[in-house]
């Protein structure tokens, strides 16, 4: 297994465990987060809009998780601590062994 792809499960990881450190270690200072409702987020408006979401998630399984060139392609269905669960697809892109720019794509509940 690669150190990115490895890198990517600590990011999940972090959020099924609300380990903070752990997240904030896998992700550059100059991070760029896309989702919908956030297009192009920075890395501190990440932390104030997204990351109060851990505390909700109770677990992610892997659907998909492949690297190719800089990036890391991640599928997952998810759980949240209510037991409803939601399945998104993201691409991680890489600067070195952390990373650098977020794009979600969502809508599913399961």
């Amino acid at each position: 297994m690669s150190d990115r792809i490895e890198t990517a499960r600590n990011s999940y990881r972090a959020y099924e465990t609300g380990d903070r450190a752990l997240i904030e270690a896998c992700l550059t200072d100059e991070l760029i987060f896309y989702s919908p409702p956030d297009p192009g987020i920075d890395r501190a408006t990440y932390f104030e809009r997204c990351w109060p979401n851990a505390g909700n998630v109770a677990k992610f399984e892997f659907v998909r998780l492949f690297e190719h060139v800089d990036e890391v392609i991640v599928t997952y269905e998810s759980t949240r601590t209510d037991g409803s669960r939601f399945r998104n697809t993201e691409v991680l892109t890489f600067e070195g062994d952390k990373i650098r720019r977020v794009e979600v794509y969502f809508g599913w509940n399961l």
